[in-house]
């Protein structure tokens, strides 16, 4: 009998394609997140499942499903898993490590271009027939060179970052949990980062630690010109607090493409007009997902064949 796998959303890519030559795969033909009573229903019978981070994958799920073998995440990180829970099912939790680390840096910058340069504003402006002809104050905006970018988080996204930020001419400042030496970075304390930083950007993996990293107090230090970026996790940010610095004009800005209760925004966000709101999409071009969707294949697929998988937690 063929293996049973459950895929909990529709992939971009012709990777399914090679998975249904070696099981019977059943996808959700939905685009949108499952309850956890729909997944637990899912997943019975099934040998495998490759899931999304919107997926909760707890305890209660993993021993409602005793056939599961393998869990294969189609992302980088794991947060939606118990990972505690699956090994002790002898269950293995695959991810999709290092594929979208180009994608999150382009689109790191180009929130940083966006907000130092009101590129929503003037678009909007222009569209509205608003303009009249080119005038030497209008949306005057920031210029990078010269500035300091501030980096939580050297990971291979905060140095694909920091590399992006030396071709603006941007001093690179950061923080992390374990300094690297590099010619062109200097580790910083958390609080002295966010005092010293025009614009700082978070890419950190997210651990219940790190939830509201950057809180009320955090954000008191930084420069009432400086901007906050966010394409990590939603819950290192306490929203709340960044709504209220945003409306108080604490800080400049902050653009963001992931959310602390994702898909729904934190009242008042969605109102301000110095803040930019993606729908998480990171990792977003064809490139990344397709290849996220080939290595998350590959990972299930090298469990079920008794192999090693491209990363395993």
């Amino acid at each position: 009998m063929n293996p049973q796998v459950y895929v909990t959303r529709p992939l971009p890519g012709p990777a399914l394609n090679r998975l249904k030559n070696i099981a019977d795969v059943d996808v959700n033909p939905h685009e949108q997140t499952l309850t956890k009573e729909e997944l637990i229903r899912a997943l019975q019978g099934k040998t495998a499942v490759i899931s999304l981070l919107t997926d909760v994958i707890d305890k209660e799920v993993i021993d409602a499903c005793p056939s599961l073998k393998v869990i294969s995440n189609y992302a980088v990180g794991f947060n939606n898993i118990d990972v505690v829970a699956a090994r002790a099912r002898g269950i293995s939790v695959c991810i999709t490590p290092g594929i979208l680390t180009d994608a999150t840096a382009d689109l790191t910058f180009a929130l940083i271009l966006t907000l130092t340069r009101h590129i929503i504003e003037a678009d909007h402006f222009t569209r509205s027939g608003q303009f009249q002809g080119f005038s030497p104050s209008l949306f005057l905006g920031s210029s990078l060179a010269g500035k300091t970018l501030g980096i939580i988080g050297m990971g291979r996204i905060g140095e694909a970052v920091a590399k992006r930020a030396l071709a603006f001419n941007m001093k690179i400042d950061y923080y992390n949990r374990s300094p690297k030496k590099h010619p062109d970075y200097q580790a910083q304390s958390l609080e002295y980062l966010l005092r010293e930083s025009d614009i700082v950007s978070l890419h950190l993996a997210y651990s219940p630690e790190l939830r509201h990293l950057i809180g009320e107090k955090e954000l008191t230090y930084m420069r009432s010109e400086a901007y906050l970026i966010n394409t990590a996790r939603g819950p290192l940010i306490d929203e709340k607090a960044l709504v209220h610095a945003l409306q108080g004009k604490h800080i400049k800005g902050a653009g963001l493409d992931v959310f602390e209760d994702e898909p729904r925004l934190t009242p008042g966000l969605n109102s301000l007009t110095n803040v930019v709101l993606l729908p998480h999409i990171g990792s977003a071009t064809v490139e990344t997902r397709e290849k996220m969707a080939e290595i998350a294949v590959d990972n299930l697929i090298a469990v079920l064949e008794g192999r090693k998988p491209h990363a395993e937690v």
